[in-house]
């Protein structure tokens, strides 16, 4: 695995900052069920800001386009993604708005479920986006749009990836009315299975389908890969001209699913923007996101580069 940074283009993610507000149980509760567990704990988020901490680990010089609100948790927030070596010039601090806030309860086996409070994530433009691309893209390797934002403005980014010619990754988490939109401009789209399923609801397409028949559909649509995350499965790469295949996960001891998936687009951005085809960028990924989960909060377990080398070794 060759190195990224430095004089190598650079991984622009625009999308989500949360601040993760986390508490582990035995078990996830039902419906109107009270679980009680263990203390509260406070870790950074949104899946555009995780993506960014996971790509800058991997080695990627890396870009954040977001919106935070003029708070504390926001200069936090920042302080955090800084001390990452993120550029977060490109990151809007809203006066009247909170910063965006994630409620997650985590239960023995490393499953989640979560709550987003959107805060200024909501407030995100379309000119801001327009505006902060502008000023980056000319050292941009790769875009990476995550959908916690509002649609527009995940618009503009993959709008402004294509016409620049720039490969574009679209993270459709949650599946917005605008990524079927977006699809004929050809990024690189990276659902879960069940996103893939709701992707598949808003084109029309056949929901019962099998994941590789799904992103089939998908990637007939957008003429580019379509790579379904599957948890402790690992991936499944479908392409145009290329025959569906299952990149494996590496076997860990799961502790917190919770930013799996966003340490994996965050890796593929940063080996993709560093010139890898995705037949290699993929597999990397895959092993970042196998070792992420070992250790609690979206960003406790994600590897620096060495540690990912030393994986796939």
């Amino acid at each position: 695995m060759t190195g990224v940074g430095g004089g190598k283009p650079t991984v622009i993610v625009v999308g989500a900052i949360n601040v993760d507000l986390v508490v582990v149980t035995s078990r996830l509760p039902g419906p109107g069920e009270t679980v009680v567990g263990g203390g509260l704990q406070t870790y950074g988020g949104g899946k555009g800001a995780n993506a960014a901490v996971a790509a800058a680990r991997a080695g990627a010089t890396v870009r954040l386009i977001g919106a935070v609100g003029e708070d504390d948790t926001g200069t936090a927030a920042l302080a955090e993604l800084a001390a990452e070596g993120i550029d977060t010039s490109g990151v809007a601090v809203l006066r009247d708005e909170s910063t965006g806030v994630a409620l997650i309860v985590v239960d023995q086996r490393g499953e989640n479920q979560i709550a987003v409070g959107s805060g200024a994530n909501a407030a995100v433009t379309a000119d801001h986006v327009r505006r902060s691309l502008s000023a980056a893209m000319p050292t941009a390797g790769c875009v990476l749009v995550s959908t916690e934002i509002p649609a527009d403005a995940a618009k503009a980014a993959v709008e402004a990836a294509s016409a620049a010619g720039v490969v574009c990754i679209l993270n459709p988490a949650p599946v917005l009315p605008i990524v079927a939109e977006l699809l004929h401009l050809g990024p690189i789209v990276t659902p879960n299975e069940s996103e893939l399923r709701d992707l598949l609801a808003t084109v029309g397409g056949d929901g019962d389908a099998s994941a590789a028949d799904g992103a089939a559909q998908i990637s007939a649509r957008s003429r580019s890969p379509v790579v379904v995350t599957q948890g402790p499965d690992g991936v499944l790469v479908v392409g145009v001209d290329v025959p569906a295949h299952q990149v494996a996960a590496l076997p860990v001891e799961v502790r917190d699913t919770t930013g799996a998936g966003d340490t994996f687009n965050g890796v593929l951005a940063a080996r993709l923007a560093a010139g890898d085809p995705l037949d290699d960028a993929v597999p990397v990924a895959v092993a970042a996101a196998s070792l992420s989960v070992a250790e609690v909060g979206a960003r406790g377990g994600m590897p620096s580069a060495a540690q990912i080398e030393a994986a796939l070794r």
